[in-house]
C-alpha cells in the first residue's frame, strides 16, 4: 500500500508529466523489475523514462549538492510533472553519440586501466636502484607517464619534401608548395621569398638542395620589407613580411587551429609513423622499464582480455589482491562476449555495439543497490547472440536489488521484461498518452499499440522473390582492423544485407567501398552523424527547405513593400533575427552559486526573429510559427500551394517517419536514427540521374518495428527504380527480406575478420558455422 510520504510504496508514481508531447500522463510503474518502455519513435517514451524520471531523480539528487559545487554540475532543469512518489536514486545509460577522442580507449572506458596501472605502480619488479612510480607515470595520458616525444600518442606526424611538394616540377608561383595557405597569407609567403632572393619562377626540382631545405623546414622566421608587385588601379605599399617555413605553417595549423576544415588540409600534408622514442608503447623509458610477469604494462595491456586474465598469476600478499580485483573487474566484459578487445584498443575503432556493452560492464562491478537504473536502447548495434547476453546482464542488475527502466525496440529484449509501459498511439502531438502500463502478455488486447501487433501477431510475412543482379562490384583484398585480405562481391541493383556479431568486421568492410571502384557510379554514405553540432542547424535548414520558405516570405507583398530581402528571414545574420537571443530563441541566466539556467528570450519569446519581421505574414502564419509547425502540419499549410521544392521536401520526410518533429527543432535534439533518416530523406528529394549506391550503417537502429516498415518501403522503393542500396543490419526481419547477405564472423575480433556466408536469405540462414544463421532462420517468411 502506499503510504502518505511514498516511502514503503513499491510503486514508482508519476503525476501529471507533460514533458515535450505528454499528455499530463499519470502512470504506476513497479520498482524492483525489469520495466521496457516502448512506442513508436517520437511518441513520447524517453521523455517518461529520461525526460520526466530520470531528471527528477537527478534533480532530487542535486538538491542535497552544496549551491558552489551545485553550479559546477552540468544539469538538466526541472521536468514538467506535477508530482512524482516512490523514485530511489537513478542512474542514466544513455547512448552517447558524441566521437570519442584518440587518448580514449578500452581500458579507460571501463577503468580497468587504472586497476592494471595500481598493479605496476604497488606490485610491479622494478630495476635495481629503481625508484618506485606512482601509478600516473603509467598512464600516457598525463605529463609524468607520456613519452616526451610523442605526448603520449604513440605515433609522431611529420612532413616531408614529398608530401609538402607533390609535384616538383612546378615553380614556387605555380604552385609547386601545395601545403602553403591560399589567398593573401600564400602571396605573402611568395613575395617574402622572392624579396629574399629565392628564384619563384624555377621548377621546384631544379632548386639547389640546400635552397629546397631551407624552404620546406627552416626554423627561422626573417622579416623584410616586401615591395609588392602593383595591380592596375591599386595602390600596394611596402610592409614588412614574416616569412614561414612550409612545414613549420602545417604544424602550427594541425596542433592550434580552432577550424576543423584547417586542421584536416595541414593533416593531408602530414605524414604518421610510430614513434622512434617509445616504439609505438606512448610511455616513458622509466615506465617501461618495469614489469609484471615478465611483460611491460604496453605488453600487457596490447593481449586481449581473456588472455590477460589468464597470465595475472601473483607471488606476493599484494600481488594477490590487485590481480584479483583486476580479474573481478575482467569477468562481466569477457561475460559479455568481449573478450578479443585489449585494453589499449582506441576507442573510436569500437562499434556501437562494443562501446554499449563496455558500458554496461562497468556498472556490473559497480555494487550499486536500490537505484533506478535508466538504460536507452542498450541493445542498439547488438547482433542478436549479443541480445542474449545482454538480457542475462540487465537479470544480473535486477537480481542485485535494483530497478531497471529500459527504452527498447528489440521485441526479445520487450518479451524478456516484467511488465511493460507502451506510450502512442503516434507520434508528436498524436502521442504522448500511455496505452498501457502491465504485464506484456495483457499488452495484445490494446488495439491502439503500434507494439502489440509486432509483438503478438504470429502471421507469417509473405514470400518476396529475390531480385536478380545486374552486376557485381568487387571490394578488397582487404587487411584493416581485423579483417585480413578478404574480398567482397557486392551485387549491385539489389537489396544487401552485411551482417555479423558485433566486431566481425562489418562497418570496416563497407568502409572500403567508395566512388572510385568500378560501377559504383554515385555513391550515397548515410550514417547516424548527428546533422549539426549548435542548436542553429535544424531540419529545415538541413534539407534545404527553409531556403524555399525564406523566399516564400521575401515574395509576399507586405515584405516587398517593406524592402525585406530573403535574408531579412534567417535567423542566423543580423537584420530580421532577434538581437537579444542572436536568433536563438533562448538566453542563458547567470545566477550567483546556482548553475546557468535556459529560459526563452524576454524580448521574442522564444520565436527568434525581431517584432518587425514577425509582422511579415503568409497564410496567416509568421515566420516564427511555420518554424513551429510539426513536419505533419507543415505539409497541410503548404498543400495547395504554388510551392513544389517544399512539397517535395516535406513529403519525403513524411515517407521517413518523420512528420512529428519541428521543422526547427535543433540538431542537439535529434536522436541518431533521427538524424540519418534526416539525411535519407535529403537524398531522396533530389531528382536523380544515373545509378546510385546507398550505403546505410545499421539504418534501423532506434526505430520501433513500425517505423522500420516505413524506412524499408523508401529503401526497396530506391533499388526497384534501379538504385543499389547495402545496408550493415542486425534486424533479422530486415535481413530476411534482403536480396542477397554477406555474413562476417564467426566471432568477434580475432575470432571473426572473414566472409563465413554470401547468398540469398534463404541459403545463409543454412550455412554451417554461422552465428547469425539459427536466427535468420527464424525470421524467414515460410513458404505456405
Amino acid at each position: 500500500m502506499s503510504t502518505p510520504n511514498g516511502l514503503h510504496d513499491s510503486y514508482v508514481r508519476v503525476r501529471g508529466a507533460r514533458e515535450h508531447n505528454l499528455q499530463g500522463v499519470d502512470v504506476d510503474i513497479p520498482r524492483d523489475i525489469l520495466v521496457v518502455f516502448t512506442g513508436i519513435s517520437g511518441s513520447g517514451k524517453s521523455s517518461l523514462a529520461f525526460g520526466t524520471i530520470y531528471a527528477e531523480a537527478q534533480r532530487r539528487y542535486f538538491e542535497s549538492v552544496a549551491p558552489y559545487a551545485r553550479r559546477l554540475i552540468h544539469q538538466v532543469g526541472a521536468p514538467k510533472v506535477g508530482d512524482i512518489t516512490g523514485l530511489p536514486p537513478a542512474v542514466s545509460l544513455q547512448q552517447r553519440r558524441s566521437a570519442p577522442t584518440s587518448r580514449s580507449s578500452v581500458g579507460t572506458v571501463t577503468n580497468l586501466s587504472n586497476s592494471l596501472r595500481m598493479l605496476f605502480s604497488r606490485a610491479g619488479d622494478y630495476p635495481e636502484g629503481a625508484e618506485h612510480l606512482d601509478s600516473d607515470a603509467f598512464s600516457p595520458n598525463t605529463a609524468a607517464g607520456a613519452c616526451p616525444e610523442c605526448h603520449g600518442l604513440g605515433r609522431v606526424h611529420r612532413t616531408t619534401e614529398e608530401s609538402l611538394v607533390p609535384d616538383p616540377s612546378l615553380s614556387i608561383r605555380e604552385g609547386a608548395i601545395a601545403a602553403w595557405p591560399g589567398a593573401w597569407q600564400g602571396k605573402n609567403l611568395l613575395d617574402v621569398l622572392d624579396t629574399l632572393g629565392h628564384d619563384v619562377d624555377r621548377p621546384w626540382r631544379e632548386l639547389p638542395a640546400e635552397d629546397r631545405e631551407w624552404i620546406l623546414f627552416t626554423d627561422e622566421q626573417p622579416v623584410v620589407t616586401v615591395h609588392p608587385v602593383r595591380d592596375a588601379g591599386r595602390i600596394q605599399r611596402p610592409y614588412q613580411g614574416t616569412y614561414m617555413s612550409a612545414r613549420r605553417y602545417v604544424m602550427k595549423t594541425f596542433s592550434d587551429s580552432k577550424s576543423q576544415t584547417l586542421r584536416a588540409r595541414a593533416e593531408r600534408f602530414l605524414t604518421s609513423a610510430p614513434c622512434p622514442v617509445c616504439g609505438g608503447s606512448r610511455l616513458r623509458p622509466e615506465a617501461l622499464a618495469v614489469t609484471f610477469a615478465g611483460r611491460t604494462i604496453a605488453e600487457l595491456a596490447a593481449l586481449p582480455l581473456t588472455d590477460l586474465a589468464e597470465s595475472l598469476t601473483a607471488d606476493s600478499e599484494p600481488a594477490r589482491v590487485l590481480t584479483e580485483d583486476l580479474k573481478a573487474r575482467i569477468a562481466p566484459v569477457l561475460e559479455l562476449g568481449l573478450g578479443y578487445l585489449g585494453l589499449d584498443r582506441a576507442t573510436p575503432t569500437l562499434s556501437a555495439g562494443e562501446l554499449q556493452r563496455l558500458r554496461l560492464a562497468s556498472q556490473l562491478r559497480s555494487g550499486l543497490f536500490g537505484v533506478v537504473y535508466v538504460l536507452d536502447e542498450p541493445s542498439a548495434g547488438l547482433h542478436p547472440a549479443d541480445t542474449e547476453a545482454l538480457l542475462t546482464v540487465l537479470d544480473r542488475l535486477k537480481s542485485a536489488g535494483n530497478s531497471v527502466f529500459v527504452v527498447e525496440h528489440h521485441l526479445d529484449v520487450v518479451r524478456g521484461a516484467d511488465w511493460i509501459v507502451d506510450v502512442g498511439p503516434h507520434a508528436g502531438e498524436h502521442g504522448g498518452r500511455v496505452l498501457h502500463s502491465g504485464p506484456v502478455a495483457e499488452l495484445a488486447s490494446v488495439e491502439e499499440s503500434a507494439t502489440a501487433r509486432f509483438l503478438f501477431d504470429r502471421s507469417p510475412a509473405p514470400v518476396r522473390e529475390v531480385r536478380a543482379p545486374r552486376g557485381h562490384l568487387k571490394v578488397g583484398p582487404v587487411t584493416r582492423h581485423n579483417l585480413r585480405g578478404v574480398t567482397a562481391e557486392f551485387p549491385l541493383g539489389v537489396f544487401t544485407a552485411v551482417t555479423g556479431v558485433s566486431g566481425s568486421g562489418k562497418s570496416t568492410l563497407i568502409g572500403e567501398v567508395t566512388e572510385d571502384l568500378a560501377g559504383v557510379g554515385r555513391l550515397v554514405s548515410v550514417d547516424q552523424k548527428p546533422i549539426g553540432r549548435t542548436p542553429r542547424s535544424n531540419l529545415a535548414t538541413y534539407t534545404g527547405l527553409f531556403d524555399v520558405v525564406r523566399k516564400v516570405f521575401a515574395a509576399t507583398e507586405e515584405a516587398k513593400k517593406r524592402g525585406y530581402g530573403v535574408g531579412r528571414f534567417s535567423f542566423n545574420v543580423a537584420g530580421g533575427r532577434c538581437e537579444t537571443c542572436q536568433g536563438e530563441g533562448f538566453v542563458s541566466v547567470e545566477l550567483l552559486f546556482l548553475p546557468s539556467t535556459y529560459t526563452p528570450c524576454p524580448d521574442c519569446g522564444g520565436a527568434r526573429y525581431n517584432p518587425e519581421t514577425l509582422e511579415v505574414t503568409y497564410r496567416g502564419r509568421n515566420i516564427g510559427q511555420v518554424l513551429d509547425l510539426t513536419v505533419e502540419a507543415a505539409a497541410e499549410f503548404f498543400a495547395d500551394t504554388d510551392t513544389p521544392a517544399v512539397a517535395r521536401s516535406l513529403a519525403t520526410l513524411l515517407d521517413v517517419g518523420l512528420g512529428y518533429l519541428r521543422l526547427g527543432q535543433p540538431a542537439t535534439e535529434l536522436s541518431g536514427g533521427e538524424a540519418q533518416r534526416i539525411k535519407l530523406a535529403s537524398e531522396l528529394q533530389r531528382v536523380r540521374r544515373g545509378h546510385t549506391l546507398y550505403l546505410l550503417d545499421e539504418p534501423t537502429t532506434g526505430l520501433h518495428p513500425a517505423d522500420v516498415e516505413v524506412l524499408l518501403r523508401q529503401l526497396h522503393g530506391l533499388v526497384d527504380a534501379g538504385h543499389t542500396v547495402v545496408v550493415v543490419e542486425h534486424d533479422m526481419a530486415v535481413v530476411a527480406g534482403a536480396d542477397w547477405v554477406i555474413d562476417l564472423g564467426p566471432g568477434g575480433g580475432d575470432a571473426g575478420g572473414r566472409i563465413v556466408a554470401a547468398g540469398p536469405p534463404a541459403e545463409v540462414a543454412r550455412a554451417e558455422g554461422s552465428t547469425t544463421a539459427p536466427y535468420l532462420a527464424r525470421a524467414l517468411p515460410q513458404a505456405p
